[in-house]
């Protein structure tokens, strides 16, 4: 009877993981379908965001030479490049060093609780 339980308890679990790891092969294959779309769309947004820049160089270009317009755009992205990297660099500083401070202090000041614990 022992054997039995055992057998089908062994069944049970090998049945189990199979049903996981085809529910995982189905999810990864739907990430990679997602992921694969939002690199599309990545793209297409880029694509877009150039067309407007081309569209604000021709808006532009209507009182002014078109070299001066492509100069002025030009230059406004470059202003904006700069505060995102400045931004970003400032974010990035702020976060390091990458270890989580305060859970390793609470961890140190837990180990020393149980370790005076241990002493009384």
């Amino acid at each position: 009877m022992v054997q039995r339980a055992s057998q089908q308890l062994t069944e049970l679990v090998r049945g189990e993981m199979q049903l996981a790891r085809a529910e995982m092969v189905e999810k990864g294959k739907r990430y990679g379908k997602g992921g694969g779309l939002f690199g599309g769309a990545g793209l297409f947004g880029f694509l877009t965001l150039q067309a407007l820049v081309a569209t604000a160089i021709a808006a532009i270009a209507v009182p002014l030479p078109v070299w001066a317009a492509a100069l002025i755009v030009t230059a406004v992205l470059a202003v904006i490049t700069a505060v995102l990297a400045l931004t970003g660099k400032k974010q990035v500083g702020a976060a390091a060093p990458p270890v989580p401070e305060r859970t390793v202090d609470s961890v140190k000041a837990d180990v020393s609780e149980i370790k005076e614990s241990a002493r009384r």
